[in-house]
């Protein structure tokens, strides 16, 4: 979810002119092979049904298998089409490892990787299963593992495809990304620690939205010129299952500047599946399907070597 935490935030992404772009304009995903992860909660149902209204096959890959499953058994009454289940815990590296090995023993194929799961504002002592910071560890690092699993996948897909050589990574970030201070990653709040505490959940949150778009900058530098175009994006001021956190005066304020679920993919829809969005690599995209500007400093090539760098070390060993 997009928030306007910071004085100088945008209002243009916080109050974004009326989309231009809508689910119909989305063409046809006949053949194509698609993972939406957090695909259970409200929003993400949505997002789950316009992909599989325009023929695409879907896997909802969450924690939640009851929660999952129940979703899909919706969405194949409103849509006529079933999306398959990927148990998937993004907090649990492990389990990461298990999902991506389930998936490439059933497709050979996956043309778009929406990197869309998340936490915002958990209770400060809530740590990932390998005791990261609860937000970047299932943010970021849970995003990278799968994302760098699925690769040798998503190259393949976008070297065998018969039209546009491409394969896709849409990663949601979050207007917070844009309230980081410009020194960019704190990797002293990465785990737990004095720092981490002080820092809090609104901070630590920023710092794992910074730190998506630092990744998907720094996976375009690396493989852009192999077919894979990955973008990261503010998807808008959502009224989602991620508020659930929130109390007192800022829920109060936060509720004030919340668009309905409607809204809540257009901008993830747009990059995943139109022409125009196979041209977005490396970019930044605002509400509503719009390019925007990201943060100066998650644009620094230093910072997506060293975040990558840190990321890969953190999984050599699962």
């Amino acid at each position: 979810m997009g928030l306007l935490f910071s004085a100088t935030g945008p209002v243009r992404q916080s109050f974004p002119p009326k989309p231009k772009f809508s689910v119909d304009d989305i063409p046809d995903l006949t053949g194509q092979v698609i993972i939406v992860t957090g695909g259970n909660a409200v929003n993400l149902r949505a997002f789950s049904q316009a992909l599989l209204q325009h023929n695409a096959k879907v896997y909802i890959a969450g924690r939640s298998e009851e929660k999952v499953k129940a979703a899909i058994k919706e969405l194949q009454t409103q849509t006529g089409k079933e999306a398959e289940f990927l148990q998937l815990d993004l907090a649990d590296l492990p389990s990461i490892k298990r999902a991506a090995q389930e998936f490439t023993e059933k497709e050979t194929q996956l043309h778009v990787l929406f990197n869309n799961g998340g936490v915002m504002f958990p209770p400060i002592d809530q740590l990932s299963a390998q005791n990261y910071d609860l937000q970047f560890g299932t943010n970021v690092l849970g995003h990278f593992y799968l994302t760098k699993l699925l690769l040798p996948t998503l190259l393949s897909t976008a070297k065998t495809a018969k039209t546009a050589k491409i394969a896709r990574v849409i990663n949601t970030s979050s207007l917070a990304s844009e309230s980081q201070p410009s020194s960019g990653i704190n990797y002293n709040m990465v785990k737990d620690s004095p720092a981490r505490k002080k820092a809090g959940p609104i901070a630590l949150y920023n710092q794992s939205k910074f730190g998506n778009v630092v990744f998907s900058n720094e996976l375009s530098r690396r493989y852009a010129d192999q077919g894979i175009v990955s973008v990261s994006l503010n998807p808008g001021n959502i009224k989602t299952e991620l508020q659930r956190h929130l109390a007192g005066i800022v829920r109060m304020l936060i509720n004030a500047i919340l668009y309905p679920v409607s809204y809540g993919a257009l901008t993830q829809l747009w990059a995943g599946t139109t022409k125009e969005g196979a041209t977005l690599g490396g970019k930044y995209l605002i509400p509503w399907a719009r390019v925007g500007k990201a943060a100066p400093a998650s644009l620094d090539p230093a910072a997506g070597t060293a975040l990558w760098t840190w990321l890969e070390e953190q999984v050599a060993d699962i």
